[in-house]
C-alpha cells in the first residue's frame, strides 16, 4: 500500500517538473496533455514523425552490426546506436499520440521533406541489401560509411527541427540528437581509418 502511494506521489511530482506551464500550480494531466498539444507546430509533428523512421532504419542496421560484425568496437557501437535510440523513439510516439498526429510507422509521408532520410543516395532497403551480401571487414566498412551519411541525415533533420520547431521538448532532443551523432561520426571515421 505504502509503496503504491509512493509511485503515484512520485508520478505526480514527475508531472508537475516537466510541466512547461508558467503558473506555479501543478497541472493536472488533462491540462499538461493540452499544455504539449498547444505547443507543437508542424516541424515539430513532422521531426517527430520522419525521426521516428529514421532512427528504425538506424536500429536495423545497427542489429545486423551486432550479428556480422567483425570487430568487438564495431558490435559496440552498434549496441549503442540500439540502446540510444529505441527509447528515443518511445518518447517521440509518445509526443505524437498526445498531440493527435500520427505516429510515424502510421503516416503516409509522400509530400513530407524526405531530406536526410537517404545514404549517399541509397535507400534503406538498398542499404540492407548491401550490408546482408557483405562479411568481415567488408562489411564493417559499408556498414560504417552508411551509418556515418544516416547521421548525418538525422543531424541535418535535427537542425531543421532547432530552427522550424516550437516544442521545447522536441528542439531539446533534436539537439541531443545532433550532440551525439555528431560524436559518433567522429569515432566511426576513427574506426574506418583503423579498417
Amino acid at each position: 500500500m505504502t509503496a503504491a502511494a509512493t509511485a503515484v506521489a512520485l508520478a505526480i511530482t514527475l508531472a508537475a517538473c516537466s510541466s512547461s506551464t508558467d503558473s506555479g500550480d501543478a497541472p493536472t494531466t488533462g491540462e499538461s496533455s493540452q499544455s504539449a498539444a498547444a505547443t507543437h507546430n508542424d516541424a515539430d509533428t513532422q521531426f517527430a514523425q520522419l525521426m521516428i523512421v529514421h532512427h528504425q532504419g538506424a536500429i536495423e542496421m545497427a542489429g545486423l552490426a551486432v550479428e556480422r560484425a567483425s570487430t568487438p568496437e564495431v558490435k559496440a557501437l552498434a549496441e549503442r546506436i540500439q540502446a540510444a535510440q529505441g527509447p528515443e523513439i518511445d518518447l517521440m510516439t509518445g509526443w505524437l499520440t498526445s498531440w493527435g498526429e500520427e505516429t510515424g510507422h502510421d503516416t503516409d509521408m509522400g509530400g513530407m521533406d524526405m531530406g536526410g532520410m537517404d545514404m549517399d543516395g541509397m535507400s534503406q532497403s538498398e542499404v540492407m541489401e548491401e550490408l546482408d551480401a557483405l562479411e568481415g571487414a567488408e562489411f564493417d566498412r559499408a556498414f560504417l560509411e552508411r551509418m556515418v551519411a544516416h547521421h548525418r541525415g538525422a543531424i541535418e533533420m535535427s537542425e531543421q527541427e532547432k530552427a522550424e520547431g516550437s516544442n521545447p521538448d522536441a528542439m531539446a532532443l533534436a539537439g541531443t540528437i545532433i550532440d551525439a551523432q555528431t560524436a559518433e561520426i567522429t569515432e566511426m571515421q576513427n574506426l574506418l581509418a583503423g579498417l
